[in-house]
């Protein structure tokens, strides 16, 4: 069973063991493309610069180990496990109702999970703060277990595509591109396009489960992640067939670009670039896809504590990040390219969210619900236009 895998060693026993990548003389030397795996056992490309950025990120991740340790050590080994603060106006407003040490347990705990939280306590942490814990305590024990066999050797659309998107998603991975790791994905994705009709299975959700597969230390505890990513974290409809929510974030991702980046924007629009063309892999994958695999770790860390609000901050850090190459662009590829190359060489997580909380600016939950709510209308009469116009083509068709 999934729980016993000898393969999965670099992803969970060997998390703790952080290890300095060092570069062959040669490779200094002549400042060539060298290959190396990442903590999740990922084969990444980069330069020296890159492998240097690499292992002092790895040093930074030892010494907020140490913070961790020494605060579970003091507060006891659940102290992060109390009433949580998304900000700190929620905080003072909290205050009267929520003891002093609570208080500051929750804007410690925000501010820790920012800098990272170390991957050896990640599936605890990410299990216990995302919800997912409670989650699956409102079910019996075997739920999982018999969901899997109830759908084992049913056929859908959902199951169909799935089986399809197996061997593409992160091939050549050591474990994820084996059959055990094939099987895992699909017991996984399979289920929950059972528990949940309305999303069934999109593409990229097959990328996202896959990194919660090589983070989380069973299957079952995978699949409640996905859960509580889909039905709580994320916005409502972000997976269904007609990806109305998705089609709504990229709205609202267009205004806040126009708001946090105007220069930016006002030439993106200049070009006739839509910004969808990179947002919505970014969006729909988690960046999964488009990061290096510790970079997107670190951004999921705030997104299960702080919600989706963090997928704005950091694909608008993106943008700012390269603000002066972008305005350089003349071509809609130029963009693209500049775009993609500075995500897959991402190697520093700081860096990214840095710019994404200090640079961009603060942007609450509630900000953003407002922006969905005013832009909802428009993205669904473009979808009913577009169901309205297909359905005339297909009687055309018929006729």
């Amino acid at each position: 069973m999934y729980q016993t895998h000898s393969q999965r060693e670099f992803a969970i026993e060997f998390q703790p063991q952080i290890h300095i990548l060092r570069p062959s003389i040669h490779s200094r030397r002549a400042n060539i493309v060298v290959k190396f795996q990442d903590l999740y056992g990922f084969t990444v490309e980069g330069n020296v610069d890159d492998v240097n950025i690499l292992n002092e990120v790895r040093e930074k991740v030892r010494q907020q180990g140490r913070v961790w340790w020494a605060l579970e050590a003091s507060k006891g080994a659940n102290w992060y496990l109390q009433p949580q603060v998304s900000s700190l106006t929620e905080g003072i407003a909290l205050k009267s109702s929520l003891k002093l040490s609570n208080l500051t347990n929750a804007i410690t705990l925000k501010r820790l999970i920012r800098k990272g939280i170390p991957p050896v306590l990640r599936p605890k942490v990410w299990f216990s703060l995302s919800g997912a814990a409670k989650k699956k305590s409102t079910v019996p024990e075997s739920y999982y277990s018999d969901l899997t066999k109830a759908v084992e050797g049913k056929v859908t659309a959902a199951t169909k595509q799935i089986d399809h998107d197996l061997p593409r998603t992160f091939p050549g991975h050591p474990w994820l591109d084996t059959p055990e790791g094939h099987a895992a994905l699909r017991r996984v994705l399979v289920g929950y396009s059972f528990r949940d009709s309305d999303v069934g299975y999109c593409q990229g959700l097959n990328y996202v489960a896959a990194l919660l597969l090589l983070v989380m230390k069973t299957e079952e505890d995978a699949f409640w992640m996905l859960a509580v990513l889909l039905e709580n974290v994320l916005v409502s409809d972000c997976y269904t067939n007609n990806l109305s929510g998705c089609h709504v974030e990229q709205r609202v991702f267009q205004d806040l670009l126009v708001k946090k980046c105007p220069r930016i924007a006002t030439h993106l629009e200049e070009l006739e670039f839509d910004v969808s063309l990179v947002a919505t892999e970014w969006f729909l994958c988690l960046f999964s896809k488009s990061l290096p695999s510790e970079t997107t770790l670190r951004v999921w860390d705030v997104l299960f504590y702080e919600g989706a609000k963090v997928l704005f901050h950091v694909a608008l850090a993106i943008f700012k990040m390269k603000e002066e190459e972008l305005l350089q662009t003349h071509h809609v590829g130029d963009v693209i390219n500049i775009l993609q190359k500075t995500t897959h060489h991402l190697f520093d997580p700081d860096e990214l969210l840095t710019v994404a909380f200090d640079k961009i600016g603060s942007m609450t939950t509630n900000t953003i619900s407002k922006e969905r709510k005013k832009q909802e209308p428009a993205v669904m009469a473009e979808l009913d236009q577009r169901l309205r116009r297909l359905n005339s083509i297909k009687m055309d068709d018929e006729k």
